[in-house]
């Protein structure tokens, strides 16, 4: 396809998906698996009007992905409704550091028992799989500012926590394929790729949060009249965090989620605004009947909101697009498909359930967090991450396969699943 004809399409599908406008939350799909069926039928398995290769488009894609899940890991963390005391945020770091961990390792088992894979790419592999999405799991994630809901709470957390976490094993593949440094015994890996890594990112992100909303607040509180820009603001708190994570080596996508959750909880308490302070979250009793539109504060948490979830649906369409025109007829081996229902039948809900005892949210809520383990952009960058840092083109090929087979039957299974399922579950009074 020409560019013209690419402005075309996406212009059109915009202009529809603003039209549909909240009628999409009634179809029994997502809108992702809309975008999905359209690059199917334009892509080579059908009309074949484009293809797109992330092999060979790898440079091109990562930094498209990058800022995909940039822009979600903020919108998700700056809905966060309460601040962060250890035993409510316990369950959705469970599910981030622990139940990710267990997934990559079923992952990696599966790739090096059952596709004969070398132990680096079968980590690597399920490095690049077990982290859920921020991009295309917003329908079971925190819908507004105030959402008090504990089970999208805890999903949205863990999308967002995990999509850093992950990186640790990401490092650890590409160290045992010999294309990173571990140090001896791996103490390099230990010590700088997990410990430094992890926590120096949720620091920075943390102090680059709070620095802006004290910062914003004293403009404002000096200056009344002064104009603030908030979705301005909200973008460079993204750059910054991200960039001064990455130049002290250590992991963005932390201290972007990191920067989002610090910044609301400030402004919060600056504001005096009630966050819940007592007991624990309070379920919605009837998701249907819950108010489109939530008034926010004027912070920069709350203007910058609504034009981050503009971009975020804009890079849903667009990559998911070129998924459509990625799938190939590579895709009719057996071994990625296999994998795919592994990684959605076993690795996830054997994970969750395992990671998830004694956690406290109910047997129904666990149930339905070990389900919705939604693959999508995430795994996509952790992809062409690890193609653009020299991985062999023939464990690329096969990495490439099986991510997209995931990725795709995560994109219809989820996608057909989640407003039957989680309506169900709203409007269960025994759900608690």
């Amino acid at each position: 396809m020409q560019n013209f004809q690419w402005f075309l399409l996406i212009g059109a599908l915009m202009v529809a998906r603003g039209l549909w406008g909240h009628a999409v939350a009634k179809l029994p799909f997502t809108s992702a698996t809309i975008y999905l069926a359209i690059g199917l039928c334009l892509g080579p398995l059908a009309l074949n009007l484009f293809t797109f290769d992330p092999l060979n488009e790898a440079a091109l894609l990562e930094p498209v992905a990058e800022v995909a899940v940039l822009i979600s890991l903020f919108s998700a963390a700056i809905k966060m409704p309460v601040p962060f005391i250890l035993p409510r945020w316990m369950p959705a770091i469970r599910l981030a550091w622990l139940a990710m961990g267990l997934s990559v390792a079923c992952i990696a088992g599966f790739g090096w028992l059952v596709l004969g894979l070398p132990i680096g790419a079968a980590i690597l592999l399920g490095a690049i799989l077990a982290p859920t999405d921020p991009v295309l799991a917003t329908d079971v994630q925190v819908r507004h500012a105030g959402d008090k809901d504990p089970l999208r709470f805890t999903l949205t957390c863990e999308a967002g926590l995990n999509d850093g976490s992950a990186f640790p094993f990401v490092m650890l593949g590409l160290g045992l394929l010999g294309l990173h440094e571990l140090g001896d015994l791996g103490s390099h890996w230990l010590l700088v790729d997990v410990v430094w890594a992890t926590l120096g990112g949720l620091a920075v992100g943390a102090g680059c949060g709070a620095a802006l909303a004290y910062l914003s607040a004293a403009l404002r509180k000096r200056y009344a009249r002064h104009e603030v820009l908030d979705d301005l603001l909200g973008l460079g708190l993204i750059g910054l965090s991200y960039g001064i994570a990455l130049s002290l080596h250590t992991y963005g996508f932390l201290a972007v989620f990191a920067a989002g959750v610090a910044l609301r909880q400030t402004e919060l308490r600056l504001i005096h605004a009630p966050t819940n302070p007592e007991g624990l979250l309070e379920p919605e009793t009837d998701d249907a009947h819950a108010p489109a539109v939530v008034p926010v504060e004027p912070t920069v948490s709350g203007g910058a909101l609504v034009f981050k979830e503009h971009l975020e649906r804009l890079s849903e369409l667009t990559l998911v697009l070129l998924l459509g025109g990625a799938a190939t007829w590579y895709l009719a081996d057996w071994r990625p498909w296999a994998l795919a229902l592994f990684v959605l039948f076993v690795a996830r809900p054997a994970s969750v359930l395992a990671s998830m005892a004694g956690a406290g949210i109910g047997g129904r809520a666990t149930a339905i967090a070990a389900w919705f383990g939604v693959r999508g952009i995430g795994s996509i960058y952790y992809l062409t991450y690890a193609i653009n840092h020299g991985l062999p083109p023939s464990t690329s090929r096969s990495l490439v396969n099986a991510t997209l087979a995931v990725i795709i039957l995560s994109i219809v299974l989820h996608g057909a699943s989640v407003t039957p399922l989680l309506n169900r579950f709203w409007r269960d009074p025994g759900r608690g």
